[in-house]
């Protein structure tokens, strides 16, 4: 397992860094590298390693010198208000995703609100293991006496309701994972499943690495977009299950590249 990966606090810092570097250029427009430097207390090289990260992504546009916010990345509606979008699509992508879950089974709910939709396709399932971040999911779930919940330790997230951070990481390493369903805020054949914040993205990745399989739920509007950071390699995908709407082109390369799609009919 790759757990250690995950909680290497380099590596995190770097994708705090960046994604701090990307909110500074939303507040303040035009800053110089020398400016940023200063600013994070890095290097010249380093800033503009990060720079040329962000670039890659379309996330940035450099400048001469510096560089300017090529679209707002932190534009996150509130919870509930995500919930209603596409709410006919999230449930039926959620009841198809249901079909892959027997009695017996443990698997692992993020909290987006398309895995949401998904748990009250579930509440018939007898001795299901269920681990989620997911506040909402948590107290969809709670109650019913077939379903175990875990909900590992975090720091409480308000804008998706969710407990992030690295407390619960040695948690998902210690215990088995059948099928992990992720949403997320895009995705793309060469950025794979992407989210809007590196505490997100920590413990998506956590999920990730281990589950046994990993199933994506997006529904259309996720399709060729790309936020801040990846938490899931399209090689790492077994299965993404969307809706009607999602463009047939990529669809098309998604199983090309070996990974499942379902698509539930709206």
């Amino acid at each position: 397992m790759k757990g250690n990966e995950i909680t290497d606090p380099g590596i995190n810092a770097t994708y705090e860094r960046r994604e701090q570097i990307a909110r500074t250029l939303e507040e303040h427009p035009r800053l110089s590298v020398q400016d940023l430097s200063e600013l994070f207390l890095v290097s010249a090289v380093t800033i503009r390693k990060d720079l040329t990260w962000l670039q890659e992504r379309k996330l940035i546009v450099r400048t001469h010198g510096g560089a300017i916010l090529a679209r707002s990345i932190y534009a996150e509606p509130a919870f509930d208000i995500r919930r209603q979008l596409q709410r006919v699509e999230k449930d039926r992508i959620g009841l198809l995703a249901a079909r892959l879950v027997r009695d017996g089974d443990s698997i692992a709910i993020d909290s987006s609100t398309t895995a949401l939709a998904l748990t009250r396709h579930l509440l018939n399932r007898q001795e299901l293991s269920i681990v989620t971040n997911g506040v909402r999911a948590s107290m969809e779930l709670a109650g019913y006496p077939g379903i175990s919940v875990l909900t590992p330790g975090g720091m409480l997230r308000r804008e998706s309701f969710s407990l992030v951070g690295s407390w619960g990481t040695p948690v998902l390493q210690r215990i088995n994972i059948q099928t992990a369903f992720v949403g997320a805020r895009g995705l793309t054949l060469s950025e794979g499943l992407t989210e809007v914040s590196s505490e997100e993205m920590t413990f998506k990745r956590a999920l990730v690495e281990a589950a046994h399989e990993v199933v994506a739920l997006v529904d259309h509007t996720k399709w060729g977009q790309v936020a801040f950071a990846t938490f899931c390699e399209v090689e790492r995908l077994k299965m993404v299950i969307t809706d009607d709407k999602a463009p047939a082109q990529m669809i098309e390369q998604l199983r090309n590249a070996n990974v499942q799609v379902w698509i539930a009919e709206t």
